[in-house]
């Protein structure tokens, strides 16, 4: 570490969506002023396909086959790891690794992130922060979501901090303190019915802007969305496949109007989060539906004078949450907390992740 209150770290990210790992690489600098960030290199490596099949199943796997994937999987982020800083000539103090999710269930006491982080260790040779969720979910919280945190104290100039990846999900400052919550599924939806057209995402959101809405689907979404926020529990793999899949699933509806809909029902789920949480808002979006042209029109119209969107440079857009792991790892480091109980519901906040290598 150049010094106490500098930081130069890779921030790993893989989101429920399998778009692929990314990693950034970012410095940190805290003055008087709070914290301010850099991303000095940032790419996705898209996942091969044996580790799309391998990621997306795991669940399925016996005690035995999952823990040899988590190592599997840990020393594939490390190799990766190692030839991107080999790439860019960079040489991180550590690396904050998210992992990826395979099981969420707070209410049960457990969430699991694949890739092992002595696996990560051992095969590029950084030190490594991981485990960012256990802590929080063993002390009643629901471990996500994790990144208001880094809004916090990164992002202080916008009301609301939205992110639009496989489950859209927002955070804001209520009557000073930190409030987040997961709104609704977003990517993972519009990625399952665009995979039924052998496509890997609706590019741009030309499918669904082909399409109109079909009312008895919209009225099941709305059906599922207004149980779930009564709640507002953290949604997952578990949900998504238990309430939202059978409703992607309804035959006898075009693709191109399930998509339509889905993408519809996102946004009106989304400006009404946003107007609950607070009026005029200036709202940062961030996450791959940012790049989905079809969406965020739809989401301007529902939000309509309500917020004003601002669409951030693409880094930010595609390396946010890379971004603020890294940070969370910063943070942990320090010994300074990095989840928050206003936001998980957790006893007490918390300085969570587990070390090694230090």
């Amino acid at each position: 570490m150049d010094s106490p209150q500098n930081f130069k770290v890779i921030g790993l990210m893989s989101g429920t969506s399998l778009d692929g790992l990314d990693i950034a690489y970012c410095h940190f600098k805290k003055n008087e002023k709070g914290w301010s960030y850099a991303i000095k290199k940032a790419t996705t490596v898209k996942y091969p396909a044996t580790w799309i099949q391998h990621l997306s199943t795991a669940q399925n796997l016996t005690g035995e086959d999952l823990i040899a994937l988590d190592a599997a999987y840990g020393q594939w982020l490390g190799k990766t790891c190692a030839a991107f800083m080999k790439q860019h000539k960079v040489r991180p103090d550590f690396i904050a690794s998210h992992g990826h999710t395979i099981f969420h269930q707070p209410r049960k006491g457990f969430t699991y992130q694949l890739g092992n982080g002595n696996a990560l260790h051992a095969a590029c040779g950084v030190p490594v922060v991981c485990d960012f969720r256990t802590l929080d979910v063993t002390l009643g919280g629901e471990g996500a979501p994790l990144v208001p945190a880094g809004d916090k104290f990164l992002f202080q100039e916008y009301d609301v901090c939205l992110n639009l990846g496989g489950i859209a999900n927002l955070s804001v400052d209520v009557d000073n303190a930190r409030r987040a919550y997961d709104v609704c599924f977003n990517n993972m939806g519009l990625n399952y019915l665009a995979l039924k057209t052998g496509k890997t995402f609706d590019k741009d959101g030309a499918m669904a802007s082909d399409g109109k809405i079909n009312a008895p689907m919209l009225k099941a979404l709305n059906t599922v969305n207004n149980a779930l926020k009564k709640k507002r529990p953290s949604l997952g793999r578990e949900i998504f496949e238990q309430r939202i899949q059978p409703i992607l699933d309804m035959p006898g509806i075009p693709t191109k109007d399930k998509l339509h809909t889905f993408a519809f029902s996102s946004a009106q789920e989304i400006a009404e989060a946003i107007r609950t949480s607070t009026r005029n808002a200036r709202v940062l979006c961030s996450g791959g539906g940012a790049f989905n042209a079809f969406f965020i029109s739809q989401l301007l119209d529902a939000c309509a004078d309500d917020a004003q969107l601002v669409i951030p440079d693409d880094d930010i857009i595609k390396f946010k949450e890379a971004l603020v792991f890294a940070f969370l790892g910063v943070l942990r480091t320090l010994n300074e907390v990095n989840c928050l109980q206003s936001v998980t519901g957790a006893k007490r906040d918390s300085s969570s992740g587990i070390k090694i290598g230090f």
